[in-house]
C-alpha cells in the first residue's frame, strides 16, 4: 500500500463528483470538502473550478505533494491502487472484469444518455414558435435512428449483467459499482428503459450502504445532472 497525501476533494453539487466522496467514504480515508454550486440560470459549473483544472469541470482532487486529479474513473484507479481494495486481486478473470466496468460507466453508457439529455433540452428550447416543429422533428429523429435504441441496448446488457449476481463483479462490491452508478441510476430516473428488476434491486443495495449514505450527508442530495 502506498502513503496517501492529505486531499481535497472540490465537489460540484448534482453532479458525478458523488461518486468521488462514496469511494472515499468506502476507502475510510479522511478527506477535506470543497463545495461549488452551480450557476441557477445556466446550471453550469462554478468557474472557479478552472483555477483548478483547465477543463472547470468536477471530480477534481488536489493531493498534498501537489498532484491533481481528474477524471472519475482516474480518481477511482488511484484510490484503489494505492489503498489495494475495492477491486479483485490483480492477473485474475475478475480484475479484467472490473477494468470493463470501470471504464465502460464512461466511455460506453454515458455517451447515449448525454445525447438524450442534450434532445430533451432542444425539443424544450426557447425558440420561435413557427421553428418549434424543426428542432422538435430533429430531436426525435436522433432519438428514433440512435438513442432510445441505443439505450435499451445498454440496459439490457446492464440488467443481463447481474443475473445471478449482487453487484457487477462476481460476488464482491467494487470501484466498479461506484462508477456505473451515476449512468444506470440516470437512465432508470429517466422511465425510458422499461422494468429493469435487477437493476432497480442493485440501485437500492447500493443506496443502503453506510458510506453511500454518508457520503450524501456530506456532499448533498444527488439530483442526476450532468
Amino acid at each position: 500500500m502506498s502513503p496517501i497525501p492529505s486531499l481535497t476533494v472540490h465537489h460540484l453539487e448534482s453532479s458525478r463528483s458523488q461518486r468521488i466522496l462514496w469511494l472515499l467514504e468506502e476507502l475510510e480515508l479522511p478527506y477535506q470538502l470543497v463545495r461549488y454550486s452551480r450557476d441557477p440560470k445556466t446550471m453550469r459549473a462554478d468557474p472557479a473550478l478552472k483555477a483548478l483544472h483547465p477543463l472547470g469541470k468536477s471530480p477534481v482532487v488536489t493531493l498534498g505533494d501537489g498532484q491533481v486529479l481528474a477524471e472519475s474513473g482516474a480518481i477511482i484507479e488511484y484510490f484503489v491502487e494505492a489503498t489495494g481494495k475495492l477491486a479483485p486481486p490483480a492477473g485474475t478473470p475478475e480484475r479484467q472484469l472490473y477494468r470493463h466496468w470501470l471504464h465502460y460507466a464512461e466511455g460506453s453508457l454515458m455517451p447515449p444518455l448525454l445525447v438524450k439529455l442534450i434532445t430533451g433540452q432542444i425539443r424544450g428550447a426557447p425558440v420561435p414558435f413557427f421553428l418549434r416543429p424543426i428542432t422538435r422533428q430533429i430531436a426525435e429523429k436522433v432519438d428514433k435512428s440512435f438513442t432510445d435504441a441505443e439505450i435499451q441496448l445498454h440496459f439490457d446488457y446492464l440488467e443481463q449483467a447481474l443475473d445471478g449476481r449482487q453487484f457487477f463483479v462476481g460476488s464482491e462490491f467494487t470501484g466498479a459499482d461506484i462508477q456505473l452508478s451515476y449512468g444506470v441510476r440516470a437512465g432508470l430516473a429517466r422511465g425510458e428503459v422499461g422494468e429493469r428488476p435487477r437493476l432497480q434491486g442493485w440501485v437500492e443495495r447500493m443506496k443502503a450502504r453506510p458510506a453511500y449514505v454518508r457520503a450524501i450527508e456530506k456532499g448533498g442530495e444527488d439530483t442526476l445532472l450532468s
